[in-house]
């Protein structure tokens, strides 16, 4: 049975409708400047199709929390959760099929990029058994997969152009299919505009932008000035599910309203200019004065010395005393990194985020007394990336594994781990580490993120994949001339990477 939806109707009169098993097998990209109507066109899309196929929607103003109201999506604050959190909210979204908007309003443009990268990570990292057909919404991705890069952080845009990528390029295997819309194509990410096969292309005015569209259509240049006399709400459609020919559309009512709806014309109040400059201009009242507290009476010499004598000094105190003799230092160090051991040595900690572990090893170097100014965040990456790789203290004085250590920074925070994990594997010539090491050095469950992490080393020229002639893997760390023994991805242990 083909289901099919009505977006609205055509210049004909006749409805417009869209195929949701052909468009669950395809992408659907939708362009439109602001004030084209293009988040409408979401809004109508989501309400025809809420009852058949669940929903994900990324929505980086708040708009569409009124879905939950009349369809029962779920609404999650983003700014409320962290990266991992959400991440484990996504694979359980997929798990019990319930339709949900992230809503990431409030935070910042590097904020909204690294959670909605989790999210959708999560969606895709999946089990198979939970690969049932959802649609992919994001709205204003130029945000999530932009063309160039800008003033966020490099981590976070790789991130979240990954993210958008698997989405589009590699979602269909796992039942997601993309709804991307944005309003300038010109700053969206030409290989993830690419990967869509239906188009819904809304009024624009750059002549760059009516370029990117027309050619997206088939269009010639000279048809492009088309998008200049769209009104709002009209749409050209082509593609699999919508028509084999470009026809332009007129999107429908929707029932539910935006949050975000532009503020109607009111007419201003009517007031006499004196009581208007009074109200405006009258000086601010000034803020009450504290009364001056005076200090306490300094002790008595005596007081102060028993008081020395019998409280020793509290712990941030002591901690600004910092071994200076080298034997010192090195003991300084290796009880530093005893502490990290035994914070990874707890229960799920491969899984906890890393401001959570910066927190315990603070507690415990305190109550091991380690004196000096604690690592900061930082320096506790760098250490919990070798902690993960389960380095011991003999690999650690040996000169090349200062080569590994050098070559990690190269590579992002999170992946630092996994590198260092391969790097003595290979040092060592043991059995290349299981897909299960690899995904819990990363902090992860996911085989498949870890599978997906490799690939991304190898596209980076930091490691080199093969399989031997029984189809084990051996790991090559690039520019060290190190290799692994052979090893089974699928192994269910992973005492080859124990520490």
């Amino acid at each position: 049975m083909t289901v099919s939806i009505e977006l609205g109707r055509t210049a004909a009169g006749a409805p417009a409708t869209l195929d949701l098993e052909e468009l669950l097998a395809t992408r659907l990209l939708v362009q439109g400047n602001s004030g084209s109507g293009k988040s409408h066109l979401l809004r109508r899309l989501m309400e025809q199709s809420a009852a058949w196929v669940q929903q994900a929607v990324i929505d980086p103003e708040g708009d569409f929390v009124t879905l939950a109201e009349r369809y029962g999506h779920l609404v999650i604050d983003a700014a409320a959760h962290s990266e991992a959190g959400l991440q484990v909210a996504a694979e359980r979204v997929r798990r019990h099929r319930v339709s949900v908007v992230l809503n990431l309003e409030g935070l910042d443009t590097e904020g909204q990029m690294r959670r909605a990268a989790a999210f959708l990570d999560g969606l895709f990292a999946a089990e198979r058994d939970a690969w049932t057909p959802m649609l992919g919404v994001v709205d204003e991705a130029q945000l999530f997969a932009p063309m160039a890069a800008g003033e966020v952080a490099d981590e976070a845009r790789r991130a979240s152009l990954g993210a958008m990528t698997d989405l589009m390029c590699r979602g269909r295997k796992r039942g997601l299919a993309g709804v991307i819309a944005t309003q300038r194509l010109a700053k969206l990410a030409k290989n993830v505009a690419a990967e869509a096969s239906n188009f819904l292309m809304g009024r624009t005015f750059l002549d760059i932008d009516m370029a990117r569209a027309a050619d997206l259509l088939g269009l010639e240049r000279r048809q492009a000035e088309m998008f200049r006399d769209l009104e709002r709400g009209q749409f050209v459609a082509l593609g699999p599910a919508l028509s084999r020919r470009p026809v332009a559309v007129r999107i429908g009512a929707a029932e539910t309203a935006s949050r975000g709806a532009a503020p109607k014309l009111t007419p201003l109040p009517e007031a006499p200019p004196e009581e208007v400059r009074a109200l405006i201009l009258q000086p601010p009242e000034p803020a009450p004065r504290a009364a001056p507290r005076r200090p306490p009476p300094p002790p008595a010499p005596d007081l102060l010395a028993q008081l020395a004598q019998a409280r020793p000094a509290p712990l941030h105190d002591r901690a600004e005393a910092a071994p200076t003799e080298p034997e010192a230092l090195a003991e300084r160090e290796a009880r530093i990194g005893a502490v990290v051991r035994a914070v990874l040595a707890e229960p799920e900690a491969a899984y906890r985020p890393v401001a959570v572990l910066y927190q315990d090893f603070l507690v415990r170097c305190r109550i091991e007394g380690i004196g000096g100014r604690p690592p900061d965040l930082p320096a506790f990456r760098r250490l919990l990336a070798v902690g993960r790789a389960g380095v011991g203290a003999e690999l650690e004085g040996r000169p090349e594994w200062q080569a590994a250590l050098a070559r990690a920074p190269l590579l992002p925070e999170d992946l630092q781990g996994v590198f260092l994990l391969l790097a003595r594997a290979a040092l060592e010539g043991a059995p290349c580490p299981s897909d299960a090491a690899i995904a819990r050095a990363y902090g992860s469950r996911s085989l498949g993120r870890a599978r997906r992490v490799l690939a991304w080393m190898e596209e980076r020229g930091a490691i080199l994949c093969r399989p031997d002639l029984t189809g084990r893997r051996i790991v090559h760390i690039a520019g060290l001339g190190w290799e692994t023994a052979p090893g089974d991805p699928g192994a269910e242990t992973d005492g080859d990477a124990a520490a």
